[in-house]
C-alpha cells in the first residue's frame, strides 16, 4: 500500500517551542516528540559529515517502526566530484547510512547538485549506473538547464525520482520518473489552500500506488513542521507504518 510521508528538512531547532515542541522539552527529545506526529524527517547533516553508526541507532531506536529518514547525500559526491569519479565516495557514503537500511528506516537518498551546475547528461547516465539496486533515490537540479526530456528520461531508466523543489528561485515541474514522488516545498509561507491542493495530489499519487515524500522548510519557525502534520490530516490521509 502506497503511503505519504510528510516530515521537515531536520529536527533539532529550539526555535519550534513552543508551536510545535512543548516549551521545557529538553532538546534530546525533539526527535522522539517529531516521530511521534510526522512520519519522516529530512536529515541535512549528511552532507557535511558521515554519520556515526551510534549516532544512526540513536536515531532508529528513538523512532517508531514505518519512520523513515531520508537523507541528503554527501558533499563530496555532489558539489566536490560533482558526479565525476565518484564510486569511491559513494561506496564509503553508503556504507556510513548502512545502519538505517539494515533497521528499515532509510528513506530516499537526496542527491542535490550545485546551482551552478549545468546539465550534463552523459555525467549523469554514468553515475546512475554505478548505484547500487534496492535502495531510492532523488535528485535536485538547481540548474534550469537539467530540466529536459533526456535527464527525465536517464532517471526514469533507473527508477531515480526527479525531485520537485519549490522555491522563489526556481520551480522544479511535476514529472513523474520513478515509482515514487519526492517533494521539497521551500517557500516561505504556504496557505491552507495550499495544503488542500497538496492533499488532493497526495490522494492522486497514492490511488496510482506510488509512494510520496513531502519535506517542508524547516529552521526559522514550526511551519513546515505544522503543515506537514496538517496535511497528514486533510482528507482522511493519515501516516502509514510500514510493513
Amino acid at each position: 500500500m502506497a503511503t505519504l510521508y510528510a516530515g521537515t528538512s531536520g529536527f533539532a531547532y529550539p526555535a519550534w517551542k513552543p508551536g510545535f515542541y512543548p516549551a521545557k522539552l529538553p532538546a534530546k527529545q525533539f526527535l522522539n516528540h517529531y516521530a511521534g506526529r510526522l512520519n519522516c524527517v529530512e536529515i541535512n547533516y549528511t552532507f557535511r559529515r558521515l554519520p556515526a553508526a551510534a549516532t544512526l541507532e540513536g536515531w532508529v531506536n528513538q523512532t517508531p517502526a514505518g519512520f523513515v529518514f531520508a537523507v541528503k547525500a554527501n558533499q563530496r559526491i555532489t558539489h566536490i566530484l560533482r558526479l565525476k569519479d565518484a564510486e569511491q565516495a559513494t561506496e564509503i557514503f553508503l556504507k556510513a547510512i548502512d545502519p538505517l537500511r539494515t533497521a528499515r528506516r532509510l528513506g530516499p537518498i537526496l542527491f542535490q547538485l550545485p546551482p551552478q551546475m549545468k546539465c550534463d547528461a552523459g555525467l549523469l547516465r554514468d553515475f546512475l549506473a554505478l548505484l547500487p539496486e534496492g535502495l531510492r533515490y532523488a535528485f535536485e537540479f538547481r540548474h534550469e538547464s537539467w530540466l529536459s526530456e533526456p535527464v527525465y528520461s536517464e532517471l526514469r531508466s533507473h527508477n531515480v525520482s526527479l525531485c520537485v523543489a519549490e522555491s522563489e528561485r526556481l520551480e522544479v515541474p511535476e514529472v513523474i520518473t520513478a515509482d515514487f514522488v519526492y517533494y521539497r516545498l521551500r517557500k516561505p509561507d504556504y496557505t491552507e489552500a495550499d495544503i488542500d491542493t497538496f492533499a488532493a495530489r497526495a490522494k492522486e499519487l497514492l490511488a496510482e500506488g506510488r509512494d510520496l515524500y513531502l519535506l517542508f522548510k524547516h529552521e526559522e519557525t514550526p511551519e513546515g513542521a505544522l503543515n506537514a502534520e496538517l496535511l497528514l490530516g486533510r482528507e482522511n490521509i493519515a501516516a502509514k507504518s510500514g510493513d
